[in-house]
């Protein structure tokens, strides 16, 4: 694995670390199995925004630390504003709000996104793995929407997986609560890889770097592109890539990249 370039926190519940063109986010609230808190929340909403904006970053990979990957909401935070006099309405609200704009921006960002699961990733921990684009999970790893077993079903995190896994799976997920394995999760296609407990932060990484070896602006136009016609009837999504690729065809990196295959060489980016 390559050395990191430097490493800096955005907040004790956030780390970055930098290794080489790849930003690695760490959730780091181990203590609370780093539940999505709203101040987790705002550090990853403000990271992944400043990333979006970084040119410098190519790949980005989302790890946490301790046993669990991330257990969805905070129910104690929760819990605590359920004695307003709205009954915890107005804030409940803003929180989900605040947790689909950060799932979102993961989707929206220009740069590919990496999950590394360690440990147990549920409710809205399971939501974020599903936003990201592509997934490697430890064999240690779990996945579940267990909601429906509380009182709360898991209706945000359904938009994710339903985007993910097939239609039926998705619903055995929602409606039982069941905890699935890393291999199931593979073999539904939540996850990409599988990898022996310890490795996946590594296995990450060698993706992400795979990825940050092609153009930039390709990889961004590849990327919104799949995301824009996955929502568009047949018709209406080829005519969408068609022009995708159009536009990318005008690219100074495509004239540089097919030029380099017919030469038989390796290509030289300029990102432009």
């Amino acid at each position: 694995m390559q050395a990191p370039a430097h490493t800096t926190s955005t907040n004790a519940i956030l780390l970055r670390e930098d290794v080489g063109a790849i930003a690695v986010l760490t959730l780091n609230r181990p203590q609370a199995r780093n539940s999505l808190s709203e101040d987790l929340l705002a550090a990853l909403g403000d990271t992944l925004a400043a990333i979006a904006a970084d040119t410098s970053v190519r790949a980005v990979v989302i790890a946490a630390n301790g046993p669990a990957f991330c257990a969805g909401h905070d129910m104690r935070e929760l819990l605590t504003h359920r004695t307003g006099a709205d009954s915890g309405r107005a804030y409940f609200t803003k929180l989900m709000d605040q947790c689909s704009s950060v799932m979102q921006a993961v989707v929206h960002l220009p740069q590919p996104v990496i999950a590394a699961v360690q440990g147990p990733a549920t409710a809205a921990g399971c939501q974020l793995v599903a936003s990201c684009d592509l997934a490697v999970a430890s064999t240690a790893a779990g996945f579940c929407t267990p909601g429906v077993n509380i009182g709360f079903f898991c209706s945000t995190p359904m938009v994710a997986l339903s985007r993910n896994v097939a239609p039926k799976h998705a619903m055995e997920m929602l409606l039982t609560g069941d905890m699935l394995s890393a291999e199931q999760a593979l073999r539904m296609g939540l996850v990409n890889r599988v990898v022996t407990p310890g490795e996946e932060r590594d296995e990450a990484l060698r993706f992400a770097q795979q990825i940050a070896s092609k153009s930039a602006p390709v990889v961004k136009l590849g990327k919104q592109a799949f995301y824009d016609q996955i929502e568009m009837n047949l018709a209406d999504a080829y005519r969408h890539a068609s022009a995708v690729m159009v536009e990318n065809m005008m690219l100074r990196d495509a004239a540089e990249g097919i030029g380099a295959f017919l030469e038989k060489r390796k290509p030289v980016w300029e990102d432009r």
